[in-house]
């Protein structure tokens, strides 16, 4: 193969150099837009040259109108695979086995198996999203929306748009609404808040082993809250680190996680979480989302387990929410809150029947 290029430049140069002249030819009043988004680790900007060897490649969403996509889809996906290059930038066009979930470059002497996907913006975002993008989500469409998912449809890079829909879409799933955003935010708190005092207890009895699991249970709802707090978008486990290293609000955050997950006894790891829940608690107040909350570690209760107390920032922002329906919700969260098994989530259909579920929305 040839030496590694970032995919976004290198779906680039096969959209400029391979795609658009053979549509500039064929089909030159054909309205469209070209981008690389959706799922891979290029359009999250984290590929490397492992990233070659599955998924990764020249690839491309060529998106039309509805009409024309229904007109001129196939045809369009048959010339490419008739006249596109066998090779772009020395990397093959061409992908093995055909119609398989995961696919691999391949070199071949015939027409190209090649992964560009011809179709219309709606059509491409419900397939994705489990709703159609091109209008306003529904507090369910927020809600039953992994943020990786939202990452992968947001990032990436668009090459064309000559129809202006993918443009739009994006910026309409940039982030949350304010009132979806203190609702997620209170329920990440929340989150932190049902196992704060776990490290200590466990560590109490003996049991350091389970200390150090709780504490990189925490340690990972504080990198999500600080995307959060940072609106972007937080990737699934792979790249979570990734991300949350990209932070530079938050490197106060990662020191003081770095400690509690390599101290030896809980005594310190609590120290060393409550200093990363300090900052993230005064980060917050910072947004103006709610009322300032006093971000400053307390025992628990009675019990001698250093904690910040975080139902009381949960409290402050959804005492903020002025949407009816989100304000008479409970503190599950978003779907991937209260759920993180891979089947849930990166089935739409399955991931909305679960938020809709909990949350009794339609």
């Amino acid at each position: 193969m040839a030496e590694f290029v970032a995919g976004l430049q290198l779906c680039r140069v096969f959209y400029t150099q391979a795609v658009r002249p053979l549509l500039d030819e064929a089909y030159p009043r054909l309205r469209h837009a070209a981008a690389r988004v959706g799922p891979g680790s290029e359009v999250l900007g984290f590929d490397t040259a492992r990233s070659a060897d599955h998924d990764w490649g020249p690839r491309l969403e060529l998106l039309l109108s509805p009409a024309d996509a229904d007109r001129h889809g196939e045809q369009v996906s048959q010339l490419l695979a008739r006249r596109l290059p066998k090779q772009t930038l020395g990397w093959p066009t061409h992908f093995e086995p055909p119609d398989a979930r995961v696919r691999v470059m391949a070199h071949t002497d015939g027409p190209v198996a090649h992964r560009v996907v011809v179709t219309d913006t709606g059509r491409w975002s419900a397939a994705l999203l489990g709703f159609d993008a091109l209008n306003e989500p529904t507090t369910l469409d927020w809600l039953a929306t992994p943020t990786q998912v939202l990452a992968e449809v947001t990032g990436g890079a668009v090459y064309h748009d000559g129809i202006g829909e993918l443009t739009a879409l994006r910026a309409r799933l940039a982030w949350y609404p304010d009132d979806v955003w203190r609702y997620v935010l209170a329920c990440q708190w929340a989150r932190i808040g049902q196992e704060e005092p776990f490290t200590g207890r466990a560590g109490e009895t003996g049991d350091e082993t389970g200390s150090r699991i709780i504490t990189a249970r925490l340690a990972r709802d504080v990198m999500r809250l600080c995307l959060l707090l940072a609106r972007r978008w937080p990737p699934y486990s792979k790249w979570l680190g990734r991300a949350f290293g990209q932070l530079p609000q938050a490197a106060q955050i990662a020191a003081a996680l770095r400690a509690a997950l390599t101290a030896d006894q809980s005594a310190p790891r609590q120290d060393a979480l409550c200093a990363a829940y300090e900052a993230a608690g005064a980060w917050q107040n910072t947004l103006g989302l709610a009322e300032a909350v006093h971000a400053r570690r307390r025992p628990f209760h009675d019990r001698p387990y250093a904690v910040i107390g975080a139902q009381r920032f949960a409290d402050a922002l959804t005492a903020r929410i002025a949407d009816p329906q989100l304000a008479r919700l409970g503190p599950a969260g978003a779907v991937d809150q209260f759920a993180d098994n891979t089947e849930v989530l990166m089935r739409p259909g399955t991931a909305r029947a679960a938020a809709a579920a909990v949350h009794g929305l339609r």
